[in-house]
């Protein structure tokens, strides 16, 4: 059901709520119409607009009734903002609609686009509705859609507050809003994943709770972190520009900017923004916008994590009922009574039923000291509750570091280079950097 201003009230006055969103509106809308407006002006200057348009789009049908649903998504702008808990809520939808807003008008200016399509003449209420469309919206402004952009926006906003029969509901009218791009002809397909890609980065950007991606970022004065973040940041620069010239030939290789948006926010978490760039919380989850997001990267985690363990054991004990592994499957996580997850890269197994802890960390850097005791002890607490696995993604190194923390603090180790050679026995590879083995003792 969706939240009523009552329930709200409880954490904070709904007036307050309806004035910031009420702000909100106030610079939003100026600023759509005008920013729109302007690239359209910008583009009808051109006296060639290109397209990009795949053969079967021909065969799309004109169904001049679905611009009802087309024209339904500017309801749920508005309502969107005003139903919120409170002005932190507010603040962040509008930061989404603002960033999508803002980076659509940019890709209008720079890469104009035209629609191909000429409609045929309607009457009634769809032929209202298409001349009122048609006094403002030029055909020039196409991918990436910023009409999909903000209905994902939309659609990730109501999902979290409807339930029951209302929910199906929902996601069948926003499938319909979506559908409508291309049954009212005014939207080409490659504008449909070009506009969905921008709504994930705008929810990643301001996710419903937890902290920004931006906020607190300090460039590193890690050499090894700069240098990964640079490595990162070449692989994003190389799939943008195959998806530039590869779009001269063929209009699928505009698919690349995913993974060019997967290494950008990879290089971005190197150069300083840490851990919280994955979204990732303390049960294991990830957010929707991070799982879409950084899908190619994860893929490419999880390849490579085949590559290096294949011909591994997938855990090892160490000693007390704790094990050392790669990243799980569910059926070898609920094998164990709980599993410590320091992978901030990777999301815990959907039909994993243990107990799941996680201290997301980043890949190939050492952790803070203060986390990777907080892990230690975390593992010491589990451990008397039955057995635990203590895993990253290849168990490797920061699973390691975690339970040669553990071993010393327990006394089980006397020294790291004792509890190194004990992970060592294990039968697992571990790399211990140097300064992460004296900041153990």
């Amino acid at each position: 059901m969706v939240s009523s201003p009552a329930s709200v009230a409880r954490a904070e006055p709904y007036s307050r709520v309806v004035v910031r969103a009420a702000m909100w509106l106030a610079f939003l809308a100026p600023f759509f119409y005008l920013s729109y407006g302007f690239a359209n002006w910008l583009a009808s200057q051109h006296d060639d607009v290109g397209s990009i348009v795949f053969s079967w789009e021909h065969g799309i049908p004109f169904v001049a009734w679905t611009i009802v649903p087309y024209w339904s998504i500017n309801l749920f702008y508005g309502l969107s903002l005003l139903l919120n808990n409170d002005r932190q809520g507010v603040d962040r939808l509008a930061g989404r609609y603002l960033t999508a807003q803002a980076v659509a008008v940019i890709c209008f200016i720079l890469f104009p686009l035209t629609a191909t399509f000429v409609r045929p003449a309607t009457t009634g209420l769809p032929g209202f509705l298409f001349a009122v469309l048609g006094g403002f919206d030029k055909p020039f402004n196409q991918a990436p859609s910023l009409h999909i952009a903000l209905l994902v926006i939309i659609w990730d906003h109501w999902r979290h507050r409807l339930g029951g029969l209302l929910l199906p509901l929902w996601h069948g009218w926003c499938f319909l809003i979506g559908a409508s791009v291309l049954t009212t002809w005014q939207h080409h397909f490659i504008d449909i994943p070009t506009g969905a890609l921008l709504g994930f980065f705008a929810l990643w950007l301001f996710p419903r709770s937890g902290a920004l991606p931006f906020s607190g970022f300090r460039l590193t004065n890690n050499a090894k972190a700069r240098r990964l973040a640079l490595f990162y940041a070449l692989g994003a620069v190389l799939a943008l520009a195959g998806a530039a010239l590869g779009a001269f030939v063929c209009a699928v290789a505009l698919f690349l900017l995913w993974p060019t948006f997967a290494l950008a926010i990879v290089a971005f978490a190197y150069a300083g923004a840490g851990e919280k760039v994955f979204q990732k919380t303390a049960d294991g989850s990830i957010t929707l916008a991070s799982r879409v997001l950084l899908l190619p990267y994860r893929l490419g985690a999880r390849t490579n994590i085949w590559a290096w363990t294949r011909n591994l054991a997938p855990q090892v004990a160490v000693a007390d009922g704790v094990f050392l592994g790669r990243f799980p499957t569910a059926r070898e996580a609920n094998s164990f009574g709980t599993v410590i997850d320091l992978a901030a890269e990777l999301e815990k197994p959907a039909a994993a039923d243990c107990r799941w802890i996680s201290f997301p960390m980043i890949d190939l850097l050492p952790p803070p000291v203060a986390i990777r005791q907080q892990a230690a002890s975390a593992l010491e607490s589990a451990r008397r509750d039955g057995t635990v696995l203590v895993c990253c993604a290849l168990g490797f190194q920061r699973s390691a570091g975690v339970v040669a923390e553990w071993l010393v603090a327990t006394g089980k180790a006397t020294t790291p280079a004792l509890a190194r050679e004990m992970l060592m026995a294990a039968g697992r590879p571990v790399h211990l950097a140097e300064a992460a083995e004296r900041a153990v003792s």
